[in-house]
């Protein structure tokens, strides 16, 4: 039985919950998770959804996904409606607030970050008291997917070991939920080399609706990365959040690049077969 594990977070000016950088949770042996499975990985890669259940199943948790979550607001948030983004993260916040789970993780930085950093910020700005108490309450049970798992006991050998592997580190779960190392010692880990690279903590381009309002410039943030990747020896792209791995799957596609990009989760799933 390994001792009770504690999640340590980085701290956020925004946000007086998180500056302490102390321990915000701890779990138990056998912890119960209410996975929060994120819009994109529940409309468009359900199988790295159940990557992710299998891999905290297999150290050991109770995995559930709560009636009634749907999504955290940030798409709403980022375009600047507030009022909007709070109804919709107002469903999800009940829903996770009512169920008695030791752990929320959340399988996307982007995501995890709306929902610690900006929930109780959100629920201020329209004036919604209730929430942003739920909120704060429920902050210390939030985990963003690699924190959590980094935490637990080794995992064994997946089926990925042996890959030479590019992490793309996401923005708002390297600047705002200041996780780097965490991804970087599973990856290795489970038995696979981390290639270092340039271009490794730079903005895939992405961003939201910003690919969509400024395309040129977001292609060309995307480009600079992927001619930054091709100076390396690396056999597979790995990142925490889908988003950015779609952003950049389809620059390589369109350039003729046949890298495999891949979701942490399936790097670290034993039972995974395209690896």
């Amino acid at each position: 039985m390994r001792p009770p594990r504690s999640l340590d977070r980085g701290g956020d000016a925004r946000n007086p919950s998180l500056r302490t950088g102390g321990s915000i949770a701890v779990m138990p042996d056998a912890a119960s998770i209410a996975l929060f499975p994120t819009c994109v990985l529940e409309a468009l890669a359900p199988d790295v959804g159940a990557a992710v259940i299998r891999v905290l199943r297999e150290t050991g948790n109770e995995v559930h996904i709560p009636n009634d979550v749907t999504c955290c607001g940030q798409p709403a948030w980022n375009a600047g409606f507030p009022e909007e983004a709070a109804r919709v993260a107002r469903t999800s916040l009940e829903a996770l607030a009512a169920d008695d789970a030791d752990a929320v993780v959340v399988p996307a930085g982007s995501c995890a970050t709306m929902m610690r950093v900006y929930w109780p910020e959100l629920f201020r700005i329209v004036d919604d008291a209730e929430a942003r108490t739920m909120a704060e309450d429920l902050l210390p049970r939030v985990a963003e997917f690699t924190e959590f798992v980094a935490e637990a006991p080794d995992l064994d050998p997946a089926a990925s070991a042996g890959a030479e592997i590019a992490y793309h580190h996401s923005c708002h779960m390297l600047r705002e939920l200041h996780i780097e190392a965490q991804p970087l010692d599973l990856l290795e880990d489970a038995g696979n080399d981390v290639v270092r690279w340039d271009g490794a903590k730079r903005c895939c381009g992405f961003g939201g609706l910003f690919s969509i309002k400024q395309p040129e410039i977001s292609v060309a943030m995307a480009d600079d990365k992927i001619d930054s990747l091709a100076e390396t020896t690396a056999t597979c792209l790995v990142g925490s959040d889908l988003s950015c791995l779609y952003q950049l799957e389809g620059r390589m596609r369109a350039l003729d690049i046949d890298l495999p990009v891949r979701h942490i989760a399936e790097m670290l799933d034993r039972k995974a077969t395209d690896v």
